[in-house]
């Protein structure tokens, strides 16, 4: 009878757990937007030249299940370089690309339109803020014998 108590026990713990569980697992499987890469060191000699400037950039990855407007989100470095993004929103399973240089913005390019570099070569750290302030995400790099990271 005792062994018998104690299985039931067991089960109503069990079940009183696994509901416990469905918040953190729903947040799970939301997903998020965030910093997925930092190519900090653009191939070649840092000339300023355009195509140098757009070979340093930083990518955002929505990993939701819902298009995501950043309209108002920011991406700064640890001297507060700020990229405002205008009107634009992240396809779900999409990723953007954030260059330093100047083009035209596409759904899978936009650009700072800098005429110097933003990334250090060095060591630097990206911070990805809502429209409301909130941070969403940052990545830090410590390393000048690589070129990226991955975040």
């Amino acid at each position: 009878m005792r062994h018998t108590r104690t299985l039931a026990a067991a089960a109503v713990a069990a079940a009183f757990a696994g509901p416990a569980l469905l918040p953190a697992q729903a947040q799970a499987a939301a997903g998020s937007v965030h910093l997925h890469k930092i190519y900090y060191n653009s191939p070649g000699p840092d000339n300023r030249s355009n195509a140098s400037l757009n070979g340093e950039w930083v990518q955002i990855r929505n990993t939701t299940s819902k298009a995501v407007s950043l309209k108002g989100w920011t991406l700064t470095d640890a001297s507060k370089h700020t990229y405002t993004f205008g009107s634009y929103s992240l396809g779900k399973g999409k990723t953007v690309t954030v260059r330093t240089g100047k083009g035209k913005d596409t759904a899978v390019n936009r650009y700072q339109n800098r005429g110097a570099y933003v990334w250090n070569n060095d060591k630097d750290t990206a911070t990805l803020r809502k429209a409301s302030g909130a941070k969403a995400d940052t990545c830090s790099y410590n390393n000048p014998k690589a070129d990226f990271k991955n975040c």
